[in-house]
């Protein structure tokens, strides 16, 4: 079931998604040659947690960090550890927090040091296919429009499109529905209507868009190891457009 909130509800869930959108900042200023994933993977807790919100993250189907932080050929829900940050990787985070109530969700891909123009296209050619998706986020649209708009924009200029996993509801709870996809046809799937808050997360690859999972059960990398990249934001349909709700 699809939920939809009303305006009090949608300001209760601004604060969670601004504490989450303040935590993405700060991983982005961390992110820097010779710091570990896992280094940043703890300053993030301690922000979330001094806010009096929860990593919602932490614990969610076991997952055992407070932000998934995926490098180079990750694409997804790689594990912070011992690895070590290197100049001219790409370093995607996603993270939310549950505060009052409500969650927020978003993630960034970020540059350490200075990276390849190659990388740069593909990390710009991502944030933009964003806000793409977002613009075509009216109300009276569908959730197929939103996808359409994702996969033109990315399709053009030679990217692919991670078909596995796609973004969805955020509200009360983490994941909900509907599916968010970032590909589809225009004018299918679920209408977009006022109170309706989605997590809106083109995952874009360099090469093929087939993925796989690795050993840990997590993480998930591109099948032929080019890098790929991930931008996301939680945002409200409203009768005015859509609204971004994850903006620091």
């Amino acid at each position: 079931m699809i939920a939809i909130h009303s305006r009090r509800e949608l300001e209760a869930m601004k604060d969670a998604c601004r504490i989450s959108a303040q935590a993405l900042q700060l991983a982005g200023e961390l992110i820097r040659p010779g710091i570990t994933t896992g280094e940043i993977d703890r300053e993030i807790r301690r922000f979330i947690e001094s806010t009096g919100a929860k990593p919602n993250f932490l614990g969610y189907g076991g997952f055992p960090a407070s932000a998934c932080i995926s490098v180079n050929e990750e694409v997804i829900h790689g594990i912070p550890g011992t690895r070590v940050i290197r100049e001219g990787d790409i370093v995607s985070v996603d993270v939310g927090a549950y505060y009052n109530g409500y969650n927020g969700d978003n993630a960034a891909t970020f540059a350490a040091g200075a990276i390849s123009a190659e990388k740069q296209g593909l990390l710009d050619a991502t944030r933009e296919a964003l806000f793409e998706g977002i613009r075509a986020a009216q109300p009276g649209n569908r959730v197929g429009d939103i996808g359409a708009a994702v996969q033109a924009y990315v399709e053009a200029r030679g990217y692919s499109v991670v078909r596995q996993f796609v973004g969805h509801g955020v509200g009360t709870n983490l994941h909900e529905d509907p599916n968010v996809p970032n590909f589809g046809t225009p004018g299918r799937g679920p209408r977009l209507l006022p109170g309706m808050t989605i997590a809106i997360e083109p995952m874009i690859n360099m090469g093929t868009y087939d993925v796989r999972v690795l050993d840990d059960k997590w993480t998930v990398v591109t099948a032929d190891g080019r890098p790929s990249a991930h931008f996301e934001h939680t945002i409200a349909i409203t009768s005015d457009g859509p609204v971004i709700l994850t903006q620091p």
